[in-house]
């Protein structure tokens, strides 16, 4: 293609066989293969990202009812990015350029910053820097609140883990002991339901089949070393990923991609989404982090082979 791509300057970084491709707008995870394998259903380098396939949600992952919500004396809007469903969707940094603070062969780290505006009231610097190793893809990400008044403050992210199969087919591991049904009332905090013995308890790898997934997980049941880890496998082939999130991260999203457009992109790959909170946080209040001035938040999630 000529010109600029519609997702700005494309960031490659390698390491032994593993490949990433981050693009400025967003800081959004286009591409990943480790060990020769693609690992990421990403998108094409002539497009925008479609359907948040990896990019970065802040100051709020997933929807916020009517973009509207109160905190600390403001009442904001934050612009209906999904009225079909009568939501904001996805936070309010993914079309942003990011500004590159450092790149290397193996790594890349981009910065941005949210200023005061009608959505979002506060100013919040934002890092996150992709680094490849012998053992994956780390992503480490940073908060800082860069104002004079308290902050709320939510991140996720937006991968779509693809084998190049459809999911019915693939085997999947996700190790939360419950999930949370958004409340009719938004303003509610969501309920934790026990998966034991129900159609959504993956504790123990299972095929996906025709499960329709479009799940907030939680109490997630971690390694010595704080982990959680997702596990999606192709019996055919042997080939898998995992995703793992450490313990910033109390929430997974899992979407089998079932309302994606163009439809032959439907069920070919599965959103496994890091979240600090649940859906709708900024109205509910559920596990929404107050950021004082000056304060900062850190957290890391990433992709290995197996």
């Amino acid at each position: 293609m000529s010109g600029t791509p519609p997702s700005g300057r494309q960031y490659r970084i390698a390491h032994g066989g593993h490949v990433a491709v981050v693009t400025q707008v967003g800081a959004t995870l286009r591409e990943c293969s480790l060990g020769g394998l693609p690992v990421l259903d990403g998108f094409d380098v002539a497009e925008r990202a479609p359907d948040g396939r990896g990019q970065v949600l802040a100051p709020f992952p997933n929807r916020l009812a009517g973009g509207r919500y109160t905190f600390g004396g403001h009442t904001c809007q934050v612009a209906m990015d999904e009225p079909e469903r009568g939501n904001a969707i996805h936070g309010m940094v993914r079309w942003l350029d990011w500004t590159e603070v450092s790149c290397t062969e193996q790594d890349v780290v981009l910065t941005c910053v949210l200023r005061p505006q009608p959505g979002y009231a506060w100013e919040l610097s934002l890092q996150v820097g992709y680094h490849l190793a012998a053992d994956g893809l780390t992503v480490a990400s940073t908060a800082r609140n860069t104002g004079d008044e308290p902050a709320p403050f939510g991140i996720g992210f937006h991968p779509y883990l693809g084998l190049g199969a459809a999911v019915d087919g693939l085997h999947l591991r996700v190790p939360a002991g419950t999930h949370s049904p958004v409340p009719a009332d938004r303003d509610e905090r969501p309920t934790a339901v026990d998966v034991t013995g129900t159609h959504l308890d993956f504790r123990s790898p299972r095929a996906v089949g025709p499960e329709v997934l479009d799940t907030v997980f939680g109490d997630l049941e971690r390694g010595d070393d704080g982990r959680a880890v997702v596990h999606l496998s192709d019996p055919e082939t042997a080939g898998g990923v995992r995703l793992w999130v450490d313990e910033a991260f109390g929430y997974l999203m899992v979407y089998s991609a079932d309302g994606v457009l163009p439809a032959e992109r439907r069920r070919q790959s599965l959103a496994v989404e890091p979240m600090t909170c649940p859906p709708h946080a900024f109205r509910s209040g559920a596990d929404l982090r107050t950021l004082a001035p000056g304060e900062s938040w850190s957290g890391s999630w990433g992709l290995s082979e197996g």
